[in-house]
């Protein structure tokens, strides 16, 4: 059996609790919420052990007990930073997991620095598998099997970060973008400038027609929708095969 990693452990109160000894002044909680704060406000750069025991007013030391490193801060912070998932509310598992997918991006543009993390750390803690299983639950009456489900949810996590990081990447997202490109509508001149038309003949010729952040099928989160539409025909598609599948075989 795999052994918790003891960040893990504690993310699930699984922690001994010491039965004699002075009440701890910290707790797993306090320095998450402050590492919060601290990223919400200066972006991860600004996240480090002594910036969190400074605002907590505490030596440095004084985390350790708690998390072994930034990196354990992160795994945390990665977890603690999430809101519960939407309710079903008795939605069908298509409007359910549209709702699933565009809250998992919204959370992610509302604080970018969740950009950084997720895509490297898989959900361990309370909060994201919270939202991996009410996904799950959604497609529970589909005659998916559980990879199936699984995977679907798998790729609909994946678009949401890839929404999210381009949108931030563009400058979309309420700034600019490491590149300075403020926009999509930037981007697209950006792309028209350098492309060959003899080389790229067909990404070319949509850029130069002024395709991003001009029009109609890029305003409004119209390009959003339209992935996520995509993504979820499949997902129908599949359903009706396993359907058809499960009576051929009545």
């Amino acid at each position: 059996m795999a052994q918790l990693p003891p960040v893990v452990a504690r993310m699930w109160g699984r922690e001994p609790v010491p039965r004699r000894g002075p009440r701890p002044r910290l707790d797993l909680a306090a320095i998450t919420a402050a590492a919060i704060e601290i990223a919400d406000a200066e972006g991860l750069a600004g996240v480090s052990m002594s910036a969190v025991a400074t605002r907590l007013g505490v030596a440095p030391m004084a985390l350790y007990r708690y998390v072994g490193n930034k990196d354990d801060l992160l795994i945390v912070m990665a977890d603690s930073a999430v809101p519960p998932p939407p309710d079903p509310g008795g939605l069908t598992w298509r409007d359910y997991l549209a709702a699933w997918t565009r809250a998992n991006r919204d959370i992610l543009l509302a604080r970018p620095w969740l950009l950084s993390i997720q895509g490297d750390t898989p959900p361990a803690g309370p909060q994201r598998l919270r939202w991996l299983d009410r996904a799950l639950q959604a497609l529970g009456e589909t005659p998916l099997d559980d990879g199936e489900k699984f995977n679907t949810v798998t790729a609909l996590t994946g678009y949401a970060l890839t929404s999210a990081t381009l949108v931030h990447a563009t400058g979309a997202g309420g700034r600019e973008g490491e590149a300075g490109i403020a926009g999509a509508a930037e981007y697209g001149e950006i792309l028209a400038e350098v492309l060959d038309p003899q080389a790229y003949p067909t990404l070319s010729a949509m850029m130069s027609s002024g395709l991003l952040g001009r029009s109609e099928d890029w305003v409004e989160d119209a390009d959003f929708t339209f992935g996520l539409d995509l993504l979820l025909d499949g997902v129908e598609a599949l359903i009706r095969r396993r359907t058809r599948r499960r009576h051929d075989r009545k």
